[in-house]
This record gives structure tokens, sequence and C-alpha cells, in this order.
């Protein structure tokens, strides 16, 4: 496949890692404003980095947009004459509707929205993908392209600030949990490296559990629970102090914050 990330910032680069790692692209071109601080991409052999979105557009058949949300049109209406009948669009840019990306490019164009994470960088994204009409066509490609990277899952375009929420701002919300089981590993007598490993490898564990058994999360704390027992007690604190409404509370602040943007 040949393969142009327009707009290789943090995220474009995670996508870019993930695709490479993965051996996904025959080419791939990176293309950013001021491309100095990513040449050494150009090590792979494959990968070509420009300033040029023009040139990335008509050496390559899957273009993944990842510019600012404020740029992305004025980039679309840089390119768009040069778009065939054969380029896939895949826009990773939130709050910005297919609707919208259609009034630019025009309707008959395979247009894929989709949303993935940082961990697509090692392989561990969780990638919600949507489409256009035309786009059918081609969820099947981006889904290949996005589970070499992790799990991917389409979705009515209505729920993608939802997924954005969960799957993107996700990240952020698991890292400070794993900061806060780091921390008491350490008030319990671990140094910060053992206790940031304990609280990675048993947080990489838990997730693993769920996604090879298919249980619910209830199922696997009555595993490890007793009765009477230190896991029941330290539960229940944790509820009395608001672990469950907290985290509850801030997914939804998140989405009202991302409704008030798009709105805006």
């Amino acid at each position: 496949m040949k393969i142009a990330i327009i707009g290789a910032g943090n995220l474009g680069i995670s996508i870019a890692k993930g695709i490479l790692h993965s051996n996904g692209a025959t080419t791939m071109y990176l293309t950013k404003r001021h491309p100095g601080n990513i040449k050494e991409f150009e090590k792979y052999g494959n990968v070509t980095v420009s300033s040029d979105n023009s040139l990335a557009v008509k050496q390559s058949d899957i273009l993944i947009f990842s510019v600012q949300p404020g740029h992305f049109e004025a980039i679309l209406n840089e390119v768009k004459e040069h778009l065939t009948e054969k380029h896939v669009i895949i826009s990773t840019i939130t709050g910005f509707s297919i609707d919208k990306i259609e009034s630019i490019i025009g309707e008959n164009t395979f247009i894929i929205r989709s949303m993935p994470n940082t961990a697509i960088s090692v392989g561990k994204s969780m990638t919600c993908i949507c489409s256009n009409k035309m786009g059918t066509k081609r969820i099947d490609l981006a889904k290949a392209i996005f589970n070499r990277m992790g799990h991917s899952m389409e979705i009515p375009e209505s729920q993608m600030q939802a997924a954005t929420v969960i799957c993107a701002s996700g990240i952020a919300f698991w890292m400070r949990l794993i900061r806060a089981t780091t921390q008491g590993a350490i008030q319990l007598g671990f140094d910060a490296k053992e206790a940031q490993e304990l609280a990675m490898h048993t947080c990489n564990g838990a997730a693993a559990l769920l996604i090879e058994s298919g249980n619910h999360p209830e199922e696997e704390i009555d595993r490890v629970t007793t009765p009477m027992g230190c896991t029941i007690e330290g539960l229940n604190e944790m509820e009395h102090q608001g672990l469950s409404s907290s985290l509850i509370r801030g997914i939804v602040t998140s989405f009202e914050k991302i409704t008030q943007i798009r709105k805006g």
C-alpha cells in the first residue's frame, strides 16, 4: 500500500510507527510544515519526508490526514485537484464531519473517519471507524490497516465524539489510574521503578483477562474477592471515596467539552 500521512505530529507519527513496525506500507510519505525533526524516518528506506502535501497525494493511494482541525479545510482545498478515483481519504480530525469533507472534495470519494489513540505506535490502539456511502466499499481496507496496529470497531458517525473521549482521551484516564496505583505501591514500600512495573503489568493483565475470556469485569472481580478479605475491603473504600462516580463524571465532562468545541 502507498500511504501518505498528511500532518506528522504526535498522532501522525504514532500512526506512522504502527504502520512501519507492522510492515503495512510499500511506500510512505510523511508531511509536515517544518519536517526537519522527522527526517529520521527516512532511515526506513521506503519513507519520504516532505512539506509538500500535493506531492505526497500524487505519490500515494491511501491518505491519512492528521492535522489540526483549523488547518484541515485549507489542506483539503490545496490537494483536492490531485485526488483521483483511486484515493482513499482517512481522516483522524476530531469534530470534522464527513458532510463537511464531502462539501470540499465531493461525495464521490472514498471517505473514512477514524479515531485511533496514541497506543497505535505500539500496536495496541482502539480505533473507531465510520464512512460515507462510497467509503463503505473501503471500510474493510481501513479496518485491515488499523487492525495491524491494535483493534478497530465500525460505529455510526453520531458516536464518533463519544469514541474520542473513551478511546483517545481514555489513554490519559488509564495513565492516571496507573500512576495512582504506582503511588500506592510506593507508599507500601516498593521503589518507584518497581511500583510502576507492578502497576503497568497488572493493568495489562486485567485487560487481557477480559479480552481473552469475554467475561464481564465483575466476574473477574469475584474471582479475587473473598468474604472479609483485603480485596473487597479495598474496593469498598475506593467506592466510598467515589472511584467509579468520579471516573464516569470525568468521561461525561470530557464529552460535554468536545461537544462545546464542535458547536463553537
